[in-house]
Parts: structure tokens; sequence; C-alpha cells
């Protein structure tokens, strides 16, 4: 362990910690257990424990070693052990499993192919995680990181290489050469705008001003998204030496990381690793010796969506509600208590230290003309395979979806993708051939966002996929100006009318033009990008809609307002199990002794299609179009 009360003094001293640390390594077998948020979530802790307790069991202290990771990306397999060097991977683990796991695995070095990943279709085993097909075409430079690092411990960091990036600056760079480094890279912000990285250091250096300051957005407010939160949790200490860099570079004394208070774990993870940086001398005055002075603050989010706009996160550091300004200025000429403020997302500032210790010829070797490296995204929704993928630039939306995702599940058939959370768009699978970069999909009418990605298939019906954004962005709005606050409401009330069958012609024309204006007119980037799940759909998808307005029908049977449920009495076995279900006592039985649904009182809830049994399938689901029982469509 590192005596925490000597302070490193010197580039030499931390240099000489490093190489002292490594050199004690001992051979040990390592079992990384994924025990992030998701992780934990899913038994990590249990499945943890009942290891510690068999590898003692067995005397293997002294040759294994039981390792708490972060979130190794691979959500939807949690709790997860990955078993180096041979990289031996078993998914899904239990308690109950892991007596086996110690017993074949780590005393006799076998394989277990009953608790190896399998394909859905169970022919292909893959026992070692490089295998996976998930993985093959991931490039990651910042996930990857995360199997090994213990992510409370400074000196696990130090011996995988930990802020040799920060000893290369100290040891004779100067500011402006780190900035050129960093623009030469192609670095752009992975908050979503895509702001060249190396341009906004220059110009707050530039700014003339004695006081800077620096910020890390990790106001992660998307819904579907967890990026950010996998790389705080997972490796706290990477973003705090890419923003000592930054600031060195950019000439700031003081930064603040900004995390919502819904992120428990990535709080205390990032607060404890900030004690150790703090504690090894690596924060605070004269860091290693140098001329450069640099802290560090923690700052807890209230969690409001809006907070991750930069200058209401600006705001809310500062103690007053968090509520956008207009820009100009920008934050990097006059943000924080009026400074020079540089505000990077967590994923850049991870990057940095990559970025200074491999060169910048090796960070855009990756990726496209126009972006550069690689990409977090939260692959969710309707694909085999979901988590956190780090794919580079230029990869297509089908190769992310297909062969990273996996493709839908059997039977079903991909209908679209949203890219970019509430103020993203949805793409139709005619256009999974667009290669993912800022420009690229800001002309499909989409965004990159800060990197979620929701792929949808035909049982997703669009209208209430863009409605429930569009609720969103009506909650969060902080109401300042008209085009949002009015336009989200306006907005909502439409498509709600729509899902109920009484959408009228005109409807979608009106929607286009709220979204329009508030596009145009809104104060913030937040409500300028609010409409884009409903300008996009119209775009793409508009015949869906008309169906919903023209022909009071859902083609996925999703909106409550356009479905009935009946009962087939020539299937129904008399059971009664969708009358005990009905929660409005909408179901009754007739004087034929069958059960019938009476269509004023049902609330199109589905308990009964969910209780009526497999077999039997005498509760059917209809288009009210469809109706047999002769209603009309859209009467209540």
């Amino acid at each position: 362990m590192i005596d925490q009360k000597k302070r490193l003094r010197t580039v030499g001293e931390l240099r000489a910690l490093r190489s002292g640390l490594q050199a004690a390594l001992k051979p040990k077998r390592l079992v990384s257990v994924s025990a992030a948020s998701c992780g934990r979530a899913s038994g990590a802790l249990a499945v943890a424990s009942t290891l510690a307790e068999e590898i003692k069991k067995r005397g293997l202290e002294g040759s294994v070693e039981l390792r708490l990771t972060g979130c190794h990306g691979l959500c939807q397999l949690e709790p997860d052990v990955v078993i180096f060097p041979e990289k031996i991977f078993y998914p899904n683990l239990t308690p109950e499993k892991v007596p086996l796991v110690v017993e074949e695995t780590l005393v006799h070095g076998r394989v277990i192919p009953e608790l190896a990943f399998k394909e859905s279709s169970g022919h292909q085993v893959f026992p070692r995680l490089d295998d996976l097909p998930f993985l093959k075409k991931q490039v990651r430079w910042l996930l990857d990181r995360q199997l090994v690092l213990d992510p409370g411990q400074l000196e696990s960091y130090l011996e995988h290489g930990g802020f040799l990036a920060l000893e290369k600056v100290l040891s004779g760079m100067s500011p402006t050469e780190v900035i050129n480094l960093v623009m030469a890279s192609g670095l752009r912000g992975r908050g979503g705008a895509g702001f060249p990285t190396g341009l906004k250091w220059r110009l707050a250096r530039e700014a003339g001003q004695a006081e800077k300051y620096l910020i890390c957005n990790g106001d992660e407010g998307d819904p579907g998204a967890y990026m950010d939160r996998g790389l705080l949790e997972s490796n706290p200490f990477s973003i705090i030496e890419g923003m000592i860099i930054g600031g060195y570079a950019v000439g700031a004394a003081r930064g603040f990381i900004y995390i919502r208070e819904e992120y428990p774990l990535a709080l205390e993870r990032v607060s404890t690793a900030l004690d150790g940086a703090r504690e090894a001398g690596l924060l605070g005055d004269n860091i290693l010796g140098s001329d450069f002075s640099f802290d560090l603050e923690l700052v807890r989010g209230a969690g409001a969506f809006v907070s991750g706009e930069e200058t209401a996160l600006i705001a809310s550091i500062e103690g007053r509600r968090a509520f956008p300004r207009q820009r100009p200025p920008f934050p990097v000429v006059r943000g924080l208590w009026g400074r020079p403020t540089v505000i990077n997302n967590v994923e850049t500032w991870a990057n940095v230290p990559l970025i200074v210790l491999n060169g910048p010829a090796w960070f855009s070797s990756v990726g496209t003309a126009g972006s550069k490296g690689t990409k977090i995204f939260s692959l969710v929704g309707k694909v085999r395979y979901t988590g956190l993928v780090e794919v580079p630039f230029g990869l297509t939306l089908r190769e992310v979806i297909e062969e990273v995702g996996g493709g839908p599940e059997p039977g079903r058939s991909i209908k679209a993708v949203q890219t970019g959370g509430p103020s993203g768009g949805c793409l139709p699978a005619s256009l999974f051939h667009l290669p993912l970069d800022y420009e690229s999909l800001q002309a499909a009418g989409s965004i990159m966002g800060s990197g979620g990605m929701i792929v949808i298939d035909e049982n997703t019906c669009i209208v209430d996929l863009i409605l429930y954004f569009l609720r969103f962005a009506r909650e969060e709005s902080c109401g300042q100006c008209a085009p949002c606050r009015l336009g989200t409401a306006r907005m909502t009330g439409i498509l709600e009318r729509i899902t109920r069958g009484e959408g009228r012609p005109e409807d979608l024309e009106l929607l286009a033009r709220a979204g329009w204006t508030m596009r145009e007119a809104s104060l913030c980037g937040l409500g300028r990008t609010a409409a884009n799940p409903v300008l996009s759909a119209l775009r793409y998808f508009r015949d869906e809609l008309e169906r919903h307005v023209v022909d009071r029908e859902c083609p996925a049977g999703v909106c409550r307002g356009l479905i009935s449920y009946l009962i087939d009495k020539s299937r129904c076995t008399g059971c009664l199990l969708c009358l005990d279900s009905c929660p409005v006592a909408a179901i009754a039985v007739a004087d034929d002794g069958y059960p019938t649904i009476d269509q004023k009182l049902c609330t199109r809830c589905g308990a009964c299609l969910a209780a009526c049994p497999p077999g039997v399938s005498a509760v059917t689901k209809l288009n009210r179009k469809e109706n047999r029982a002769g209603e009309k469509p859209g009467e209540d």
C-alpha cells in the first residue's frame, strides 16, 4: 500500500514509486469481478464474497488475487467474472456456481463450458473474453482498462501506467506544447457538441485573465445513458489526471467535478480518488515540485436535466438555480464567477492522458476525417447484447447494431435507432449505412449527443416513443423561454391526443411548426434540440403518424386509445384468470358462462392478456378499427 502520509515531492519520486509497485507485483491469477452499479444490482458483491470464501478455503490466497473492478461494459451479462491471464469469461455468475469455478478453473485450470458465454442459439460457446462477438468490432482504449483496475486504489492505477502522462508533461512540456498536442490529435468534446478540445483550451489560455477554472461535466441525464457513470465508477483517476494536465495547459489552479446525486457509487469513487491523489501530492500546491498548483473539488448536482447545459451547470456550481443564460459570451471567455472556464465531458477528460502518452498520431489513426478516436455508447433496447460499447468513429450504425449488438431477437426486425437521447432523432433502418460521426448524424436529423443509442423493433410505436421524450423534455424544461416552455407542452398535448385516437389532419403540420420554432428560437441547446425526436419522426416515419391520425390505428399495438382487448370464446377455457387480473372490474361473466370485456370500462392495461395462459391465448389485442364488437374507431 502507498504511504499516503508521504507526499510525492518530485517527478522522480513518482517514477520511483510506480517502478517499485510494478516490481513488487507477484505473478498471480487475477479474478476480476465487475462491481460497478449494474454489477452490484445483479449480485456482484454476493459473488465476490463467495469467491473470497472459496479461495481462502482452498488456500489459494498466495496464487490468486480477487479484485472488485468497475464496469466491464457487458451489462446484460452481469455479474461477470474475468480470470486472467487467460481471460476466461463467465457471465451471469451466481454464488451457487462459484465453488465449481474455483475448483475447476482456479485449482485445475480447466474451462467450464456450461458456464461460458453462448450465443442465443446455444450452438457456439465462447470461453474467453476476447472471443465474444460483442467485442469483435470494438476498440476499447478506455473500457479495457476497467477490466483490471481497482477504482478505489491509487496504487492500482499507478501499477498500470497511471500518471505517466502527467509525468511526461511536468518533465519538460510547455503549456502551449500540450495544447498543440491535443489540437493535433483531433479530440472533440464527447458531451455532444463535438467542439475541438484543443481549440477550447487555447481560447481559455489566451483569454488573458489570471484566474481560470476547469469543469468536468458528469451530469448525465439522458434516459438510458450511463457512459459517464461507467467511467466515473470504474476509472476515476484517469479523469483526475486528464484534468490536472488540462489545468496545466490552460493555466487554471482550480477545477470542479460535477456529478448528479443519483450516482452514489460514482460520487464515492471520485471522492476517494480525490483524497488519494491529494494526499499523495498529485493535487494541491506545487505538484511534484513544480511551480504548478492545481486542486479539484467534487460538486453534487440535484439531478435536473438542464444542469447538463454548460451555463446552467455553471450557475449550479455558483450556488444558484440551474438556469441557462444567453450565449455569447461563451464560458471559455466568461464562465464560472465571470472567469474563463473550460467545460469538458467525463469521456473527454479520460482521453487526455492517453493522447499525451501515446501521441496525437496514435489517436488520430482511428476514426474519420472529422471525428477522431473512439466513442463510448450505451447500446440498449431491442438487440441481443446490450451494454457499454467503445467503437471507432466511422463504424456504421448497422455494424454497431447488428455485429456489436448482435441484431434483433429471433423473429423480430429492427425498425429504427434513437441516437442522442431526448435531444436526438429516430433514424430508420434504411439509414443504417451512415457512419458514426458528428456530421453524418446531424445531417440525418439526429445528433451524437453524449452517446445514448436506443434500438427499437417493430413492436415499438414511434408516436409513443417520441411522446415519451417530449414528456421528459417538458418536465425538465427550465421554463425561462417561451419556445421551449410552451413548445414542449403544446407538442406533448398534440401527441397525447393522437394516441387517444383523437388526432386531426392538421396536427402533423402543427407539430412541424412548433418544432421549427423551438429549434430556431429557444434560449439554450436543450430547448433547440428537444423537438428533434418529433421532427425526425415526421421526416422518416410520417406514414406511421398518419395511420394514427387518419386510420386511427397503432401498427405496433401500443397506444391505448387505439387498441382493444377481446376474448375469443372459441378458445376460452373458462379459467377466469383474466377476470381476477382486471384492476378496474371491466370483465364480467356473460349469460353463456364465458367472460366478456366491457369496452367502456376497459383501460387497455393488458393485464388480461398477460394473465391468459400461453397455451390458451383466448385474449387478443386488436387495433380499435379491427374491433369485432363493432366499436367505432376512437370511441371511448
